[in-house]
């Protein structure tokens, strides 16, 4: 259905939605110089309904390249006069294969999900089985079998308030809580999920290579608090490969105890 112009003047209506995105053949969520990305893929399709003006999208988390979501959550101004149902269905008809939107609403005006955020659950999933080149696209292939119960055991020491410096890249603000880590098997399929406020660059994935480390017998549980307060690079800054980790869920809305916060949550894996 083709775009009606709006009528003058209109600054257009506040969205919030939820994306799905393969992430392999991304240069990450944000939008880089030469590089294709799902926000620029995201703004160029709501472009090309807007009259070809180019609408800023601000999403829940700032996904690193070839990481992929099935819950990120962005917002965005609708210049057009679309239904709710129509836009959907009209961004869906213009967007990539790889990315999907859904759960389209109306926002509060401003409404921005990096700082609306309670908080992000990410996944990092792992195939501990025999090759599997279709599960491989979207899980690290682990060949010797991972000792889960020592993984789980040594998440613990990186769960509450820390400084996560040695788990993420440079940030005037280190200080992160991390609600929970659970690591869990069914069969061949082991599984890595991560819950806190907010994450440092690249903290999920160093957090799942140490606790691989863990999991095949070069590194005791009991090392883990040490590295945690050391503030140096774990295991040398070593990071999990980008094509097991997903942005799952984004959470919003404040505990009545909790505070807001100006903190930059943007800087996510």
């Amino acid at each position: 259905m083709p775009e009606r112009a709006p009528r003058g003047g209109s600054a257009g209506r506040r969205f919030r939605a939820t994306v799905e995105y393969d992430g392999t053949e991304f240069a990450g969520f944000q939008i880089q110089p030469g590089a294709r990305t799902v926000q620029g893929e995201l703004e160029a399709a709501l472009a090309r309904l807007s009259g070809g003006n180019r609408q800023p999208v601000v999403g829940a988390g700032r996904t690193d390249a070839g990481v992929h979501a099935t819950g990120q959550v962005i917002a965005f101004t609708y210049p057009g006069r679309l239904s709710v149902e129509a836009l959907t269905a009209a961004l869906n008809g213009t967007l990539s294969p790889d990315v999907a939107i859904r759960d389209v609403r109306r926002a509060p005006a401003g409404f921005n999900p990096r700082y609306a955020a309670r908080y992000r659950e990410y996944r990092y999933s792992i195939w501990n089985g025999p090759r599997s080149p279709l599960r491989e696209r979207m899980a690290l292939w682990v060949r010797k079998e991972l000792d889960v119960a020592a993984m789980a055991s040594a998440a613990t020491a990186l769960e509450g308030r820390h400084d996560f410096s040695a788990f993420g890249g440079v940030d005037p603000q280190p200080i992160r809580t991390v609600h929970r880590i659970r690591v869990r098997r069914d069969g061949p399929a082991v599984t890595i999920d991560v819950r806190a406020d907010a994450f440092l660059r690249g903290m999920v994935r160093r957090i799942v290579a140490t606790l691989l480390a863990v999991g095949r017998g070069t590194l005791e549980a009991s090392a883990v608090p040490g590295l945690l307060r050391a503030g140096e690079p774990a295991l040398g800054g070593a990071a999990a490969p980008p094509r097991g980790l997903c942005l799952r869920r984004v959470v919003f809305g404040r505990r009545a105890d909790e505070g807001a916060t100006t903190t930059d949550m943007g800087n996510e894996d």
